[in-house]
Order: structure tokens, then sequence, then C-alpha cells
């Protein structure tokens, strides 16, 4: 069966098959104001809202079809996980990153246009089925899809093919304080990314920001004053991304370097918070 489930904005449950959107589940959240800056605005955390959202990327760049497109150049938000990782690729301080893309699963990726293209157009993926059109293209553009047969996600094992194919300098993304820690056990010197977090406990929150070298807290309640406790670095207030080692404060900072946007950079304690955020935190 060609399935595919997505946590996507406010964290509703979402299932495409066949390339149609057929389930969609409750949001945990009202609003967000990133949200609202997608190429298809969510105004509201609404079920109906949600699915022209995930209608609209389909219909687009084809996700969760043979039609997804898997290069990008422009950055969607300026610290976004994918963002970062890209012009870390790019530059030379990182040699691969480990994500998650539908249609293929865990992918390898060593070119920066390809991280770009699968994580800042992905939601959370869950679960995905293997489309071979999709992970053709990802295989032409210099990427290696961990099991082609099953599109499984596994980003351990995914750090753990990128490292045998002799990519030193690794980053990944995460989703649970499980993998963070697995990863971390394994691969010590692996970039740990931690993405999609909404809804975490206090003590998995803990746990994750023991653990990763950037987080995007999402709407994280707990992980926001977690991570704000460690951080060394802030970027951004409406969805903070903090960094909480050396080296993730080094990725945020030379991702800085390079733009042509205008960016306000002061001392103070951490975390801030913007006037607006998504609402409820949870």
């Amino acid at each position: 069966m060609d399935e595919h489930i997505i946590e996507a904005a406010g964290k509703a449950r979402v299932v495409v098959r066949d390339g149609k959107v057929v389930e969609v589940g409750e949001p945990v959240i009202r609003s967000c104001p990133l949200a609202e800056r997608f190429s298809y605005p969510v105004m509201e955390m609404t079920r109906e809202e949600i699915q022209k959202n995930i209608e609209e990327r389909i219909r687009t760049f084809g996700m969760c079809t043979p039609e997804r497109r898997v290069l990008a150049d422009p950055d969607f938000v300026l610290f976004g996980a994918s963002e970062l990782m890209s012009a870390a690729v790019r530059r030379g301080d990182l040699d691969a990153a480990v994500v998650a893309c539908d249609g293929a699963g865990t992918v390898v990726a060593i070119n920066p246009r390809l991280v770009q293209g699968i994580g800042g157009r992905m939601s959370g993926l869950v679960k995905t089925s293997p489309i071979p059109a999709v992970i053709s293209r990802i295989e032409e553009n210099g990427g290696m899809v961990l099991d082609p047969e099953t599109a499984r996600i596994d980003p351990v094992a995914g750090v753990e093919a990128a490292v045998q194919a002799g990519y030193r300098t690794v980053a990944v993304t995460v989703a649970s304080p499980d993998m963070a820690e697995e990863v971390r056990i394994r691969y010590p010197d692996a970039l740990i990314v931690g993405v999609h977090l909404t809804g975490l406990s206090a003590e998995e929150a803990e746990r994750i920001a023991a653990v990763a070298d950037i987080v995007a807290v999402c709407a994280s309640r707990h992980l926001r004053e977690a991570a704000g406790r460690r951080a060394l670095l802030q970027a951004g207030t409406v969805v903070p991304v903090f960094a909480l080692t050396q080296a993730g404060k080094e990725i945020i900072l030379a991702k800085i370097r390079e733009t042509d946007r205008q960016v306000l950079v002061t001392g103070g304690h951490l975390p801030v918070a913007g006037t607006r955020g998504p609402e409820p935190l949870v």
C-alpha cells in the first residue's frame, strides 16, 4: 500500500494514500505564526485548513507522489533545520546530513540542494512507503537511500551508513529523545538536530536537551524551558531554535555570517519569548 503518515501543522496526524489526503487528525495547538507564513498559510489550526495545506504541497511539489521534487535553493526560514544543515554542507562544515524524505525514508545527503529540497518542504514524517521515482531522483542527485525496499525511517542506521561511506562530519535530524540518546551513545561526534518536538513531557525535554546540539522547540513548553536553560545561543523568538553545544552554536553563527538579511544580536538570559508564538504551548 502506498501510504504516508505525517505530523503536519499543529502536530495533526495526516495520512496520504495514492496522492490523496484520506485522514486528518485533530491538531494539538490553535495557531502558529510560522504556519501563517507557509506558501499556503494555515491561519487557524483546523482539520480543514491543514488538509488544504497538505493538498497544496502535493499539488505544487509532488509530496508523497512520484512527482516529488527533491532539490531546492532558497531558504524557507532563516534558522530552519534544513537551512542550517544545507548551508553547513555547502560550506564544507558538514560532510553529510541524514534526513527523512517521503517516498524514500532515511536519506544520507551530501548535496546541499538535496538537503534543502527534502527537509525544507517536509513536516514530521512518521512513516512512508517507497516510491521508485523519488528514490531514483534522490540517488541521481547524490543521495543515498538507506532502505529502498521499505523506505524505513531510522536515523541511527542512517548515521551508521554515512560513517561507513566515509563521511566524517555528519548531522542527523531526530524527533525523539530515545533516538537522540542512541545517536549520541553510538556516534558521539554526530551533530544532532531535534525537530518536530511539540508535546514532549518535562522529562523527555530534559533528556533531549542533554544530548542534542541544536533543537527547534516548536510548540513545546517544556523544551523551551529545558533548552533555554542550557542554550549557548537562541535564534529567533517566534519559534526559537537553540544551540546547546559549541558545535551547534558555530553552525548557527556561520549561517548568520553568510545571510544578507538583517539580524539582531544581543546578550541576555535565555529563553527570550517573542510577542507571539504558537498557542497554546504543550
